[in-house]
């Protein structure tokens, strides 16, 4: 079923891992809420209609909109759309933002689940990534929303930071386990591209990332997740049963949903679109007095996936889940190349298959990028 993903564009500060768009300046918070409500309105057809199953607030960081801007995109989103009774309506949060008067404000809201950016329990830790919250925080922010009546919190988690010693990657998770916490979402840390830990590395400001010490942490990760009854569904996600992620799994499974929000991405079934990722150029744009259509706005980019490219997709995002890849849902052009190509990897027991639907074992977890690359269909030019 389709989901709803809006894009909130700012936060406090800016973590030195982070290569997602947003800015630090909240001058424009209410300009972007408006300019928000009015994508909604002109984007009002992208789904046909179809109910939402899901809603998920991201960024940035969504924590920091005000009970009134809450309010008024809700507004336009039950105007504009069918929500299901039992969808689930995600916004994720900062430690920081999370006290008893923000989550009350919460509570009065139609959002239904936390995710929140807890990264560590370690100052150190915290201290590398630029967090704008400290230990203390991180737990009190957990201890807050359970006392709120929020059950259904999403706990997200970094490991392989050079600061994070195993010791410590235990003592994250066996806090974690101290709550009755049904999902977690446990990240390694990358060196992304002209963020500010690439330029520390760069310069011997700061170790880079050692997959050694990250590849045992992993497997501490599944082991210590599965013992406490966590089911491994994503690569990078664990969930009690019944507490899967709706709306990341719809993305994984190749539903349709809406993107809203500068970077936003969206996906008809066909086609992928991303909006312009630049704050200023998203306000102009949703402002102008005579709005151009959208197509013809600068808005977004869109392109209209090949058969090859759909396989490609199919392969990266179903490897990497419980569910897997079946042949029913591969193009039958490439079915005898991915037979062929997976065969190997069956060999050396890093991919399983049962009934016709092939998963990476635990070891191939390990692989999984490399894995779905040597699958790929190369187009030629």
């Amino acid at each position: 079923m389709p989901g709803l993903y809006l894009h909130i564009p700012f936060c406090k500060q800016a973590c030195h891992y982070c290569n997602f768009h947003f800015s630090t300046s909240l001058r424009q918070k209410g300009a972007m809420v408006d300019a928000i409500v009015r994508e909604l309105e002109r984007q009002k057809d992208y789904l046909q209609g179809a109910p939402l199953s899901s809603i998920y607030f991201g960024g940035g960081t969504p924590s920091l909109l005000d009970a009134g801007e809450l309010e008024r995109i809700f507004a336009k989103i039950y105007q504009l759309h069918t929500v299901q009774t039992e969808a689930e309506i995600t916004l994720e949060a900062n430690p920081d933002d999370l006290d008893l008067l923000k989550l009350q404000v919460l509570r009065n809201t139609p959002v239904n689940r936390l995710s929140i950016g807890i990264q560590s329990f370690a100052e150190e830790d915290l201290r590398y990534m630029n967090r704008a919250h400290n230990a203390q925080e991180a737990r009190a922010c957990i201890e807050n929303a359970l006392s709120q009546g929020f059950n259904n919190l999403s706990l997200d988690l970094i490991y392989g930071a050079p600061t994070t010693s195993h010791d410590q990657w235990a003592k994250n998770l066996e806090t974690i386990f101290q709550y009755p916490i049904p999902h977690l979402s446990a990240y390694c840390l990358t060196v992304e591209p002209k963020t500010a830990l690439d330029h520390f590395v760069k310069k011997g400001l700061a170790a880079p990332v050692d997959e050694e010490h990250a590849n045992a942490q992993f497997q501490h990760l599944m082991e210590a997740t599965k013992a406490r009854g966590f089911e491994h569904y994503e690569i990078s996600n664990f969930a009690q049963p019944g507490w899967y992620a709706r709306h990341n799994s719809s993305y994984w499974q190749g539903d349709p949903y809406l993107g809203i929000g500068p970077s936003a991405h969206s996906f008809d079934g066909s086609t992928r679109q991303w909006n312009v990722a630049n704050n200023a150029k998203y306000l102009k744009i949703l402002n102008e007095d005579s709005p151009r259509s959208l197509e013809n706005s600068g808005l977004f980019e869109r392109e209209t996936l090949s058969p090859a490219t759909r396989y490609n997709e199919y392969i990266m995002t179903g490897l990497r889940t419980i569910w897997g890849c079946t042949l029913d849902k591969i193009d039958p052009t490439f079915r005898t190349f991915f037979l062929e190509n997976i065969q190997p990897f069956i060999a050396k027991e890093l991919v399983l298959v049962h009934e016709q639907r092939y998963r990476l074992s635990d070891t191939g977890k390990f692989m999984a990028d490399y894995i779905a690359s040597e699958l790929f269909f190369i187009e030629n030019n």
